[in-house]
């Protein structure tokens, strides 16, 4: 297991279905894991750029939009904020804590 990345740790949500979870780990760090762990699911990477915060990754998969913050809370800590969109109104909660879990497992591999 990576320095600083911790098993089990539950993943949180806002009100409307976004998932989101902290890891001690850097920026650039978590950038390849979550691109890792998108490929893995094979979930088609549509852009990644550069935010004032950190990174901002846009992606789909058959029927879902995804869209993942990922804010450097320090020089050693991010945050990653996902949505899994289907249509208008559904927010696929499972396929938000999917990318972030496995996002973890690629992290404890590194």
């Amino acid at each position: 297991m990576g320095a600083g990345v911790t098993w089990g740790t539950a993943v949180s949500y806002t009100m409307d279905g976004i998932a989101y979870r902290t890891f001690t780990a850097p920026l650039t760090q978590v950038e390849r894991a979550t691109l890792t762990a998108l490929n893995d699911m094979g979930i088609e990477v549509e852009a990644a750029e550069k935010t004032n915060e950190g990174k901002a990754i846009k992606a789909k998969g058959v029927d879902r939009q995804i869209e993942i913050e990922l804010e450097a809370v320090s020089s050693k800590t991010t945050r990653i904020r996902t949505v899994a969109k289907q249509g208008i109104f559904f927010k696929d909660r499972a396929t938000a804590t999917e990318i972030i879990m496995l996002t973890e497992r690629i992290l404890g591999k590194a």
